[in-house]
C-alpha cells in the first residue's frame, strides 16, 4: 500500500508539472501569437513587442510609429529587440519543455530533474527580464490601467513558472526521501550497492 501511495505521489507531482507547462504554453501562445505581443490593445493605443501605435488627434486615427520615430521619442531599438528576443525565446523553451519533462520522467534521471529546475529558472529570468526591459523602455506611454489580455497572460505565465519551480523542487525532495536507504533513481541505487 505504501509503495502504491509513493508511486501515486510521484505521478501526481509529475502530472502537475506537465499541466502547469501546458498552461504556460497556452498563455504564452495567447499573449505572443493571438494578441500579437500587444500588452496594450485599446481603440486609442496599441503598444506591444511589434507595435507602437498612438492616437493621432490631427487625422483622428491610430497611427503606428516606425523605428526612427521611436528613437526620436527616446525608445532604444536595441532594448526593444532584446526584450522581444527574451520573451519569444521563453515561448520556444515552452514548446520543447514538456517533451523534456516526459523524457526525464521515463528515464528517472536525477540530473534531468536538476536540469528541469535550471530551465525553469532561466525561463523566469528571461521572461521577466524581457518584460522588464520593454516596460522600462515604454513606461512614459503606458499606464497600469491600460494593460489588456496580453500583459495579463504574461503575468499569469510568470506565476505558473514559479509554481512549476515549486512543484519540481517538491518532486526532487520527494524523490530523494522516497526510499530510506537511498535515492529512487536506478543509477544512484546501483552506485550505492557497489
Amino acid at each position: 500500500m505504501r509503495l502504491l501511495k509513493q508511486r501515486c505521489t510521484g505521478h501526481l507531482l509529475c502530472t502537475l508539472i506537465l499541466l502547469k507547462a501546458a498552461g504556460v504554453l497556452a498563455l504564452m501562445l495567447y499573449a505572443l501569437l493571438w494578441e500579437a505581443g500587444n500588452l496594450v490593445n485599446l481603440p486609442g493605443k496599441r503598444i506591444g513587442f511589434y507595435n507602437f501605435c498612438l492616437w493621432n488627434e490631427t487625422t483622428m486615427e491610430l497611427q503606428c510609429l516606425k523605428y526612427r520615430h521611436l528613437q526620436v521619442m527616446g525608445i532604444s531599438l536595441t532594448g526593444i529587440v532584446l526584450a522581444r528576443v527574451c520573451v519569444y525565446s521563453c515561448l520556444v523553451f515552452g514548446i520543447f519543455y514538456p517533451l523534456f519533462v516526459v523524457h526525464v520522467k521515463c528515464m528517472e534521471d536525477t540530473e534531468g530533474w536538476r536540469a528541469i529546475l535550471i530551465i525553469l529558472v532561466i525561463k523566469v529570468m528571461i521572461l521577466s527580464g524581457g518584460l522588464g526591459i520593454f516596460l522600462f523602455q515604454t513606461s512614459h506611454w503606458l499606464h497600469p490601467f491600460e494593460f489588456t489580455g496580453g500583459f495579463l497572460a504574461l503575468l499569469g505565465t510568470q506565476a505558473l513558472l514559479l509554481l512549476q519551480i515549486f512543484t519540481a523542487t517538491t518532486y526532487l525532495s520527494w524523490a530523494k526521501h522516497r526510499y530510506t536507504c537511498g535515492s529512487p533513481f536506478p543509477e544512484d541505487a546501483m552506485s550505492m550497492e557497489i
